[in-house]
């Protein structure tokens, strides 16, 4: 009874070490899919084009991408109540600098907003991976992105209708920065210590050589490609263009175009954490990734070419929502196809590879947009055909790829033992 309530205590912990970096990553991914509708306001503070603020919007990948590999090695070494809240103290300091309206400062701003960012979701991460079973890894990976999803959801749903009601884009972010400050003290208070391995080694070395056990498995590869092009949708496409997309090419209102481009990340919500308990429950990962990526490129060929009038409304955005929610389980399979104490490391690099595609794509995408528009101020409906088609080879990439990976999932590692039969 005594070793029961000491496993009870133990659980109590590490779920409540989950929740408040879940927390974290609402808070960061908020400032994410905040920009998105504040777009005209951040022109004229900083003086740049519509194409011009998307690609500075754009630097927050730049610093999640390399980061990504900084906080897994720093997870697998130094514990989370170590190097989570650094992370935190690092967003806030870049909403800080974003909302003091230099030019200059925003960039390095956005910059740090993505390298602390990542401590969120590769924190949250490493802490189910490491404090619950196996059989439960989907899901709660899925249940972390949830979280996210609402921060995303929240930084369009409720900063929209904020910054109409004549709330200075400035005073958000400066306030927002004092929010991750917060955080950073809150998460040192109450993440739980933890036994690491040894700080003192050589970790430069151990880092590297963790880092070439997981980039040399083509598994992870793989799933840093599938991820990476199941998230440019969301990432790129909605939360950096999709209510200037509503409005100039469909002819929405502001308000409208906002609720609309939400309710993307809002079928993340549910998408995630399902895909998640699916996979779980079926003991299978591919079909469950192949199916949604199918779901997902049926979607986004609809909000692309397809009629506007015939679905009710918000239902196409929350179907690309919840299809999308599937990228999520390449973070599941990267950790089944690699050591367990490498759980950081891996959720590292699948995040290093997959931001990194956005980091990279996010200013091609502006580009192809300014190409397609002939640099006109008013953008048009095949303007934005032109610059995203590529968006469903993407997709369809995803698909094909999914095919080569190798199954992880509970169901594939333990076969039935001959001449068991399944129950029915």
């Amino acid at each position: 009874m005594a070793s029961d309530g000491r496993h009870e205590s133990v659980g109590r912990v590490a779920a409540i070490a989950w929740l408040i970096t879940a927390v974290y990553y609402f808070y960061q991914y908020a400032l994410r899919s905040a920009p998105a509708v504040m777009m005209p306001e951040l022109a004229s503070a900083f003086g740049l084009s519509a194409m011009g603020v998307g690609s500075l919007v754009g630097l927050f990948y730049y610093g999640y991408s390399p980061f990504s590999l900084v906080a897994g090695v720093a997870l697998d070494r130094f514990g989370a109540r170590r190097v989570i809240p650094i992370g935190a103290a690092l967003v806030g300091v870049g909403a800080l600098l974003f909302g003091l309206g230099d030019a200059r400062a925003a960039s390095v701003g956005r910059f740090l907003q993505g390298a602390g960012g990542v401590f969120a979701l590769v924190g949250a991460v490493y802490i189910a991976g490491r404090s619950f079973p196996p059989s439960s890894a989907a899901t709660l990976i899925g249940a972390t992105q949830m979280f996210g999803m609402a921060g995303g959801s929240a930084g369009q749903f409720v900063v929209g209708p904020l910054i109409a009601s004549g709330v200075p884009w400035s005073q958000f972010w400066i306030g927002m920065g004092a929010a991750g400050i917060a955080i950073s003290v809150l998460l040192v208070v109450l993440l739980p210590r933890a036994s690491t391995g040894d700080p003192h080694g050589d970790w430069l070395r151990d880092a590297l050589r963790a880092l070439g056990v997981v980039f040399r498995n083509p598994q992870s590869l793989l799933c840093g490609a599938i991820a990476g092009l199941m998230f440019i949708p969301t990432t790129i496409f909605d939360m950096i263009w999709g209510v200037r997309y509503l409005q100039d090419a469909h002819g929405y209102e502001y308000g409208e175009a906002v609720i609309r481009s939400a309710t993307v990340p809002l079928g993340w919500m549910v998408g995630a954490p399902l895909m998640g308990w699916i996979s779980d429950r079926i003991g299978r990962r591919k079909p469950v990734i192949g199916g949604a990526a199918l779901a997902l490129l049926g979607c986004l060929a609809w909000i692309l070419y397809g009629p506007t009038d015939v679905l009710p409304p918000y239902v196409l955005g929350i179907a690309t929502g919840v299809a999308s929610g599937a990228a999520m389980l390449p973070y599941t399979v990267i950790k089944e196809a690699n050591p367990p104490s490498l759980s950081g490391t891996a959720t590292g690099v699948i995040n290093f590879l997959n931001f990194t595609f956005s980091a990279l794509l996010a200013p091609v995408f502006a580009w192809a947009l300014r190409s397609a528009s002939g640099g006109a101020p008013e953008l048009e409906h095949q303007h934005f055909q032109s610059a995203f088609s590529a968006l469903l080879a993407g997709v369809g990439l995803a698909i094909a790829l999914t095919f080569v990976l190798k199954e992880t999932g509970p169901g594939a590692r333990s076969p039935l033992p001959i001449g068991a039969h399944a129950k029915p």
